[in-house]
């Protein structure tokens, strides 16, 4: 990789981190208060959450069938979701150390707060919980492979690969022989010292 190209690449890293950084600044501002674990909302806006809450049997009334159809289906990924967790967990337990390379945290990831939300209802709140495991989970999933990817064969692909991760850009090139013999063990190091690819 060109230093052109690692410039560019981290000033894109910066800039996406400043604008995760402004738009939870203006959503906090501007709604809520985080304290400890929980977040909290101005009393009038609390107040406004509770009277926009939909009761159980309204929302049910007001589901589509094939929504209600559907959930037994959804729910049940959570099975394989907990064996990947479990797999994951064991995985970077054991091989990770070998490498020498730092875990995955996973609350970097997995956030489920949404059940707060004094406007949803039982229903809505678990439908929160439950996507916010998964989809956390499944970023924390890509970070752990990104990491093993990194490791063992950070050489990217011939083809366009759509939503590569974060240390996709780093790798060398396909076809690149010098540039993989070159960049392998930096790429380790990085990687051991925590740092992108």
């Amino acid at each position: 990789m060109t230093d052109r190209i690692r410039a560019l690449l981290d000033q894109i890293q910066e800039l996406e981190d400043e604008l995760k950084d402004a738009l939870h600044e203006q959503e906090a501002k501007t709604l809520y208060r985080i304290e400890g674990k929980r977040i909290e909302f101005e009393h009038l806006v609390a107040e406004a959450h509770r009277q926009l809450k939909l009761g159980l049997f309204a929302w049910l009334r007001a589901s589509q069938l094939r929504n209600v159809l559907s959930a037994p289906f959804i729910y049940a990924m959570i099975v394989p979701l907990a064996l990947l967790d479990g797999c994951l967990f064991a995985y970077q337990a054991i091989c990770f150390r070998l490498y020498r390379i730092p875990a995955v945290c996973r609350e970097d990831y997995i956030v489920v707060d949404r059940h707060q939300l004094a406007y949803l209802n039982v229903i809505e709140k678990m439908h929160c919980v439950y996507c916010g495991y998964a989809n956390g989970f499944l970023a924390y999933a890509t970070e752990v492979v990104a990491r093993t990817e990194q490791y063992w064969c950070p050489v990217k692909h011939a083809r366009k690969v759509l939503g590569s991760h974060r240390r996709y850009p780093g790798f060398a090139a396909y076809g690149d022989a010098q540039g993989y013999r070159a960049t392998a063990h930096d790429s380790r190091d990085r990687l051991r010292d925590g740092r992108d690819a």
